[in-house]
C-alpha cells in the first residue's frame, strides 16, 4: 500500500477529457489532448483515458513506451497548467511491460499505479505484468485512488476505510471499455461510489481500434450515487466536476457505513 501526506482542502475542481485516440501515436495524441487542454476550464486535475497515448494495446511490442515521451509531455502540461494530469500509458521497463496509470504533479513529483486486474478475456495477462500494491495519492488535500479499467468489476480491492492509510475521498478509474459491455460500466461506477461513500470518476475513450468500437460513458458521480455531469456519448468532449468534500464528510459522519464495513 502506497499513500502520500495529505493538507486540508474542501474544494477540489477536476476536468475529464473524453477522447478518441489514434492508433499506436503518441505524438498525434499529444497534440489531440493539448488541444481539448487548451479549451478546458481551470482545474485542480485533468483524468485522461487508459493507454490515452496508443490506444489498448494488448500485444505491446514495438508500441509500449519505453524513452517516457509521453511521461515528460504529461509532466510539461502540468507545470505549464499548475495543475495535476493523470492517465495510464502502456509502459516497457526493464524488460517487462506495464498498463502504468501516472499521477504527475506540476512540481514534475509522480506517482504511479501498475493495473493489478489484468483482462485475461482480451489476453492483456500474457504480456503485461500485474500490479501488486494499492495506491492512493494525495493532491491539495484530497485523498485519489487510482484504478483502471477491469478493476472496476473487483470490489474488495477498490474498498474503503473508514480512516487511516486505506481510506480515499475520490476513486479514479481511466478505462477502455468497449460499448458492447456499456451497461456494466455505467452501473459500476454508480456501485463503486455508494459503497465506497465516495465520489467516482470514470474516463473512457471513444472511437475505435483494431479490436473495439467505444462510445465513452466518461462521468462523475457522488457517494449517493448521482451522477453530477457526463459526456455526451460517442463525442470528443470534457466535463468539468468541482467535489465538496465538506459535503462528503457531513454525510459520512451522518450516515457511518465505512465504520461498519467487514
Amino acid at each position: 500500500m502506497k499513500t502520500m501526506t495529505m493538507m486540508t482542502k474542501t474544494m477540489i475542481t477536476i476536468t475529464l477529457l473524453q477522447q478518441d485516440i489514434v492508433w499506436g501515436n503518441p505524438a498525434a495524441n499529444q497534440v489531440a489532448v493539448e488541444r481539448q487542454l487548451a479549451a478546458a476550464p481551470k482545474s485542480d486535475l485533468y483524468l485522461l483515458p487508459e493507454m490515452w497515448s496508443t490506444g489498448f494495446v494488448t500485444q505491446p511490442e514495438g508500441i509500449a513506451e519505453r524513452d517516457g515521451a509521453s511521461l515528460r509531455w504529461m509532466q510539461r502540461m502540468a507545470q505549464q497548467l499548475d495543475a495535476a494530469i493523470a492517465g495510464s500509458i502502456a509502459t516497457e521497463e526493464e524488460g517487462r511491460y506495464y498498463n502504468r496509470f501516472y499521477f504527475v504533479k506540476p512540481t514534475g513529483e509522480v506517482a504511479h499505479y501498475d493495473k493489478h486486474h489484468l483482462f485475461t478475456y482480451g489476453g492483456e495477462q500474457l504480456h503485461y505484468t500485474a500490479g501488486q500494491e494499492r495506491v492512493i495519492v494525495a493532491w491539495r488535500g484530497v485523498r485519489f485512488l487510482l484504478q483502471v479499467c477491469y478493476d472496476l468489476r473487483f470490489p474488495i480491492f477498490a474498498r474503503n476505510a473508514a480512516e487511516g492509510p486505506e481510506s480515499y475521498d475520490v476513486a479514479l478509474y481511466v478505462a477502455s471499455w468497449p460499448t458492447s459491455r456499456r451497461e456494466p460500466w455505467d452501473l459500476l461506477l454508480r456501485a463503486r461510489a455508494i459503497e465506497n461513500q465516495a465520489y467516482v470518476c470514470g474516463v473512457n475513450r471513444i472511437g475505435q481500434d483494431p479490436a473495439c468500437e467505444y462510445n465513452g460513458g466518461t462521468c462523475c458521480i457522488d457517494a449517493y450515487g448521482h451522477t453530477l455531469q457526463t459526456c455526451p456519448d460517442g463525442k470528443e468532449s470534457l466535463i468539468t466536476c468541482t467535489l465538496d468534500l465538506e459535503k462528503l464528510n457531513a454525510f459520512r459522519q451522518k450516515f457511518p457505513v465505512l465504520s461498519d464495513r467487514d
